[in-house]
């Protein structure tokens, strides 16, 4: 993976991105024949570490990197920092919304990749409704006959709203239905603090060793449930609480790549700890240099 200087051709040129405005006003069905067509790994988890990127805030309103509230709504610029991320070796695959995922098919950049549809984006960054985060993107039909390797939810836990257990309820339908139709359902479950009006995530280990124990324990089957918890300190504690797959999601390794370094293969190390995403912060690191990150977290997985 080569750092693209100044004034070179994008990864993605102008006739790719103008047929793919192209496909989609005139043959939207070439999206399903690609989406079917795909090739994709033999195994989920090839017991090497999985390195996903994760595409699906921009479907919840969550545009902000760093300073700029709005980073992310360039779609141009987004795909073409995924095009260019994904064509890393290290890089095994990613987690979006549907019109990300369409798009980077009709770029060609998603075979022999895992592919995870994200399924609940109704919780809009910022709402009063946020942790009320119903089924609005993928469902279970359509990861199933996009031949997708499976679906990822996020469930927010705030012991103090009534809606959290409809939430609750939605889940566990879901990862019911996945695991029946043989793929994976990663859950992201995050307790949360609700405070003037504003959603916080509660990092503490303790909340987080309830929230991973509950999630744990949702639908009436675990045997393809993958659980994605955010590193925080004392991480070892918190994934003490399953023994279900566990994905770290990390971020921007700052300026001491060093210590990123050790501290994401320090979170590795739990033998239920079976890899690493990461986001908007990875793919537009604070320093631009994006082949750093991606090289600080091949390193951490020992790629």
């Amino acid at each position: 993976m080569r750092a693209r200087q100044h004034g070179e051709t994008p990864v993605i040129s102008e006739h790719q991105f103008e047929e793919v405005i192209e496909t989609r006003a005139r043959n939207p069905d070439a999206i399903l024949h690609l989406a079917r067509g795909r090739k994709r790994r033999a195994e989920f988890d090839e017991g090497r570490g999985l390195f996903l990127l994760t595409a699906d805030d921009a479907a919840r309103a969550n545009l902000q990197i760093g300073a700029d509230p709005v980073a992310l709504g360039n779609r141009r610029r987004l795909l073409e920092r995924l095009t260019y991320v994904l064509d890393h070796p290290a890089v095994d695959g990613l987690i979006g919304s549907a019109d990300i995922i369409e798009e980077l098919l009709l770029l060609g950049a998603l075979h022999d990749k895992v592919v995870l549809g994200s399924m609940n984006r109704s919780g809009l960054a910022g709402s009063t409704w946020e942790v009320d985060d119903r089924f609005t993107a993928y469902d279970v039909a359509t990861i199933a006959e996009t031949n997708l390797d499976g679906g990822k939810l996020t469930l927010r836990l705030d012991w103090r709203d009534p809606g959290t257990n409809t939430s609750l309820a939605a889940a566990a339908g879901v990862i019911k239905q996945l695991a029946r139709a043989g793929t994976v359902a990663l859950v992201e479950t995050l307790p949360v603090i609700s405070e003037s009006g504003r959603v916080r995530v509660a990092g503490e280990r303790d909340q987080l060793l309830r929230a991973l124990s509950v999630a744990s324990g949702l639908g009436p089957t675990s045997a393809r449930t993958w659980l994605k918890v955010p590193l925080v300190h004392q991480f070892e504690d918190v994934v003490s609480a399953t023994l279900l797959p566990v994905l770290v999601a990390g971020g921007d390794p700052g300026n001491d790549v060093g210590a990123a370094v050790a501290r994401w293969s320090q979170a590795l190390a739990p033998s239920q700890v079976r890899g690493f995403v990461a986001g908007r912060s990875l793919l537009f690191p604070a320093d631009g240099d994006v082949d750093r990150a991606v090289a600080s977290v091949a390193e951490a997985l020992g790629r």
